[in-house]
């Protein structure tokens, strides 16, 4: 028999902590663990893929609200776009109307996922990149969002995106140069960048996001290579191409937010049957108690598809 420690002090209030003793309950005894269920929030992603004219942030908000997420996640370029479509800009009076709008309708500003790459010989280049990411962790500070998604960066030899998916996310390297000096401008980019991330008290997740962060095991270089805990993972369920669940896993331990991909009506540029009982079966053997990001990359019209997508999630990530 086990008992709680709030039911032994209740015992022990009532005086009856020697009856409680009778029957081998203690202080000592195991407390019966009872898992909570993930928090489940939304990418606004999931709201505008990149094509016609971006949906507002403030409409995404409060669609989620209406949805019954717990959080929304901003894509970065998303907002700054959205800002400029209103004849806008992203400063600090529109970054604290959103806060406050998230505020009001219950939700979590909980993830910021932010565009960088430091795979590349031109050190003007990386410097720009340290900049960016510095000024979307201070967004994400003023915002009062605890995470940023963060990349390695790719080659670049790729003509385009599409062509970059059509691959697999393969590229060759850059002529003259290996995999190891890329690692070593990565691993120095993000070093530069651990005393912001700590100073604005925001954790950069790095995903495995092509590139250099295609695998988990690239991902785990860098971070094994930095060990800070302002540098951790952002794992993305519908990155891994190959033996993904076996990645993800490798994955787990070091993760502070999942991105979990769905495709209803197919995929932008592809679609993977991703069994989320068993993605969350394996976070629960690392622990993994924080929020399940959700970003709808299919064609539906995202108020069909966010919905169906968040039953989903809810179902296998529940308590």
């Amino acid at each position: 028999m086990q008992i709680t420690r709030r039911e032994l002090m209740s015992l022990a209030a009532l005086g009856l902590v020697g009856e409680a003793a009778s029957v081998g309950l203690t202080a000592e005894t195991p407390v019966t663990e009872r898992r909570r269920a993930n928090r489940i929030g939304v990418s606004t992603y999931s709201f505008w893929h990149f094509r016609g004219e971006p949906t507002p942030i403030e409409s995404c908000l409060e669609q989620a609200a209406e949805m019954g997420f717990d959080g929304v996640e901003i894509l970065h370029v998303h907002m700054e776009e959205a800002a400029k479509a209103a004849g806008g800009q992203v400063d600090k009076p529109y970054l604290r109307k959103l806060k406050r709008l998230a505020f009001s309708l219950g939700l979590d500003l909980m993830g910021f996922s932010t565009h960088q790459g430091f795979v590349t010989p031109d050190e003007e280049k990386r410097r720009k990149n340290v900049a960016h990411t510095a000024r979307c962790l201070e967004l994400a500070y003023e915002l009062g969002i605890p995470t940023i998604r963060v990349n390695t960066g790719r080659w670049g030899t790729s003509k385009s995106f599409d062509e970059l998916m059509a691959n697999k996310g393969i590229e060759p390297r850059l002529p003259g140069y290996s995999d190891e000096q890329g690692f070593e401008w990565v691993q120095r980019s993000f070093e530069e960048l651990l005393p912001k991330a700590e100073e604005c008290g925001v954790v950069m997740g790095l995903e495995n996001h092509w590139g250099l962060g295609r695998e988990a095991a690239g991902v785990l270089k860098v971070l094994d290579a930095i060990k800070s805990p302002w540098l951790q993972a952002t794992l993305d369920t519908g990155n891994f191409l190959e033996n993904m669940y076996e990645q993800m896993e490798a994955l787990a331990p070091r993760t502070v937010l999942v991105q979990a991909k769905t495709y209803h009506g197919g995929g932008e540029w592809y679609a993977l049957d991703i069994d989320y009982d068993r993605v969350a079966t394996l976070l629960r053997k690392a622990k993994y108690r924080g929020y399940v990001s959700l970003e709808m990359e299919g064609k539906e019209a995202p108020t069909t598809a966010i919905p169906q997508s968040l039953a989903l999630l809810r179902k296998a990530f529940g308590a």
